[in-house]
């Protein structure tokens, strides 16, 4: 498939993510709530690239972590992380993994493993958003687009990124620490963050659909830049898409504000209240 058909389908299901969380979670999840878990969305992406400078080993570690974990997590978002989700739905990622375990670049076989990586992720971004604060997670958001950002304009992703692209497991197994469809491939904290998100905004679904849809614009306007450059930060649209939704809001509770001081009524400074009667005044 081309390369533009290609990466518009993985910018589309990269903003869908966004949608799909529901936001049930084990409640176990939320003994272990601290701040310092919103790291874990810059931190992926630096952990990640300087271990894999220091040992590119790392990259054949990473591979069969995701093999093992993709399809695991894959099950927990069917069965209690999605919209929809139910207990029996996980076996779906049975069948999934044997499709992706499918011949080697067959459109067949990446979709399945999307699928997996995108379900993951839906997984991850929820348990990461029951344990931190929305305030945090934001900031990290902003924070991982940043650092996404400054990896990518200092020539410093590139080589990590076709290590790990280029670590695959034995006998065949399906490569699940990135996505890829067609002729184009997306890192799995692009679709990460997108996950969380979606599940940053679970307790309103006008807000998920609307950062989706935001999103999904961003994104495939985002991909023209392709046309002079071979590689983005495909975070920054999802940190776009939330910033455009938090200026809506404040300019909205602004303009509510607003509407309110005018509408109050205003005290006439010209009146006067009359005089309060003393009680001692009656005559004597």
């Amino acid at each position: 498939m081309p390369f533009a058909p290609s990466i518009a389908i993985l910018s589309l299901v990269q903003a869908s993510l966004i949608a799909l969380p529901s936001g049930t979670m084990p409640a176990v999840a939320s003994r272990l709530a601290s701040r310092w878990w919103a790291l874990v969305l810059p931190g992926s992406i630096l952990g990640v690239i300087a271990g894999i400078a220091i040992d590119p080993g790392l990259a054949d570690a990473l591979t069969y972590l995701a093999l093992v974990a993709v399809p695991l997590l894959a099950a927990l978002a069917l069965s209690t992380a999605v919209r929809g989700a139910r207990p029996v739905f996980a076996g779906v990622t049975v069948p999934l993994f044997v499709i992706a375990c499918g011949p080697l670049g067959s459109l067949a076989a990446q979709a399945a493993a999307l699928a997996l990586s995108g379900l993951a992720c839906v997984a991850l971004g929820s348990l990461l958003a029951s344990i931190v604060s929305a305030r945090w997670l934001k900031l990290a958001i902003y924070a991982m687009a940043i650092v996404d950002t400054c990896f990518v304009a200092a020539d410093l992703l590139q080589n990590p990124n076709d290590v790990l692209n280029a670590a695959a497991p034995a006998a065949g197994l399906p490569q699940l620490q990135f996505a890829q469809f067609g002729s184009a491939v997306i890192g799995f904290g692009d679709l990460f963050i997108a996950a969380v998100l979606g599940a940053l905004l679970v307790n309103s679904r006008p807000k998920q659909l609307r950062a989706a849809g935001i999103a999904a614009l961003l994104a495939l306007a985002f991909d023209l830049l392709f046309l002079f450059v071979a590689e983005l930060p495909a975070t920054v649209p999802v940190a776009l898409a939330l910033a455009v939704l938090e200026l809506g809001e404040r300019r909205t509770a602004a303009d509510t504000a607003g509407a309110r001081s005018a509408t109050s009524p205003l005290r006439d400074p010209s009146s006067r209240a009359a005089p309060a009667r003393d009680p001692r005044g009656a005559a004597a």
